[in-house]
């Protein structure tokens, strides 16, 4: 546990889901009980400094707006930035106690491949080295390497620059758990190995087409 230690939660949102955003949310408040956290929104229509040019290749509002959460917290504390299409079973306090200051970031480092080449109505499913490793990412804002994360960067610099973390040497870069970023449809339980926060990667029950998803009453059934 992290005495008096505040927590900035940046939650990518995507607007026309935006009811998956507002379930991860509520996720998140219900079982917040021991640190000071604060919630807010992000993605490329929030941040006045946002001048990306639009990549095709982009599946949401928060594809590239996720590297701005450093800026955004003024390189103070910690923060933690997850995919709109999260739903946290377990306490986002026992997160924040895997929180190690010697890293720059931390995150699940998975090593899979997407079965589809379609998700999220329709839009294309990219495959590239770390896919997924930025859905779920725990920022060291005060970590020297963090600075680089600045809007002349984030604007300019590539999607692979940024999502495998090339401002950063592989030292830097701690680890999570995979159960904090459980992909719905890839990973199995087994014994102790169950989800403390499913992701649902592909598509969510709030879409017709992945209605009946594994896992899918557990998120209706949420409130």
């Amino acid at each position: 546990m992290h005495n008096n230690l505040k927590c900035n939660i940046f939650i990518g949102l995507d607007e026309p889901n935006k009811i998956a955003f507002e379930k991860c949310k509520a996720s998140i408040i219900n079982q917040n009980t021991r640190y000071n956290i604060s919630i807010h929104a992000i993605n490329y229509n929030i941040i006045k400094e946002y001048e990306r040019v639009k990549d095709r290749y982009e599946s949401t509002q928060f594809a590239f707006a996720r590297f701005f959460t450093p800026f955004l917290s003024k390189y103070n504390g910690v923060s933690i930035f997850c995919d709109g299409d999260f739903l946290f079973l377990d306490s986002i306090d026992n997160l924040i106690d895997l929180y190690d200051p010697k890293f720059a970031i931390q995150c699940c480092k998975h090593e899979y491949t997407p079965k589809i080449t379609v998700k999220m109505g329709n839009k294309k499913q990219s495959i590239y080295p770390r896919k997924n490793w930025s859905s779920l990412i725990i920022f060291n804002n005060e970590h020297p390497k963090n600075k680089t994360l600045n809007p002349q960067t984030i604007n300019n610099q590539s999607g692979a620059f940024l999502h495998r973390f090339k401002w950063l040497e592989d030292s830097e870069i701690g680890d999570i758990p995979i159960e904090w970023n459980w992909l719905v449809g890839y990973y199995k339980e087994k014994g102790s190995f169950i989800p403390k926060a499913l992701h649902f990667t592909d598509g969510g029950p709030w879409l017709e087409e992945y209605k009946d998803c594994e896992f899918s009453k557990v998120w209706l059934d949420y409130e």
